[in-house]
């Protein structure tokens, strides 16, 4: 979690490797447009360290060689290997529709019933391979929701809630 003081980063790209003698690395964009990363500005790495990538030529889609005048060798460059590197969320383009945004504008917001009933704090938005999950820390404990369009109805950025309907209870009532 990013502190008071520090702006919230939003991944865009992972380092994919190195590539020949001269310090040349490959990044893989997260973007919806790939290039779109080189004019986000510096990309930082957890840990503080970054990298501003001039890009060389594009690999394969979405995969880009790359060159940063800091870094000279590939040894230099390994320090970055497999590492998600972000940016501000500020630096971002504003979305075209209102019913597109950064899943990152979610984290904060209150989550509530469609009854109005207080559940907590969505603490993240998670994907393990299954689709989108958000994480929302309440009194109870953590409650992990789908982020389907039946489980997270409504989100209303100006009053920052979502309504959720939270998953029944799978042990429920025996016969």
């Amino acid at each position: 979690m990013a502190q008071k003081d520090q702006p919230r980063m939003v991944v865009v790209a992972q380092f994919a490797g190195t590539h020949g003698v001269r310090g040349d690395f490959k990044l893989r964009s997260y973007t919806e447009e790939p290039e779109a990363l080189f004019g986000y500005g510096p990309l930082r790495a957890e840990g503080g360290a970054s990298l501003t990538p001039k890009k060389l030529r594009e690999m394969k889609p979405g995969v880009f060689l790359c060159r940063d005048a800091e870094i000279s060798s590939p040894e230099a460059a390994e320090s970055f290997k497999g590492k998600l590197l972000s940016v501000p969320r500020d630096v971002l383009p504003e979305t075209d529709d209102e019913d597109d945004f950064y899943v990152e504008d979610l984290i904060g917001l209150d989550a509530k019933t469609e009854e109005g009933e207080g559940l907590g704090k969505v603490r993240a938005v998670t994907n393990y391979g299954a689709g989108d999950i958000v994480e929302i820390k309440g009194k109870g404990g953590l409650i992990l929701v789908p982020f389907t369009k039946d489980a997270v109805p409504a989100i209303d950025f100006e009053a920052a809630t979502i309504v959720v309907v939270p998953p029944e209870d799978e042990a429920g009532p025996r016969d």
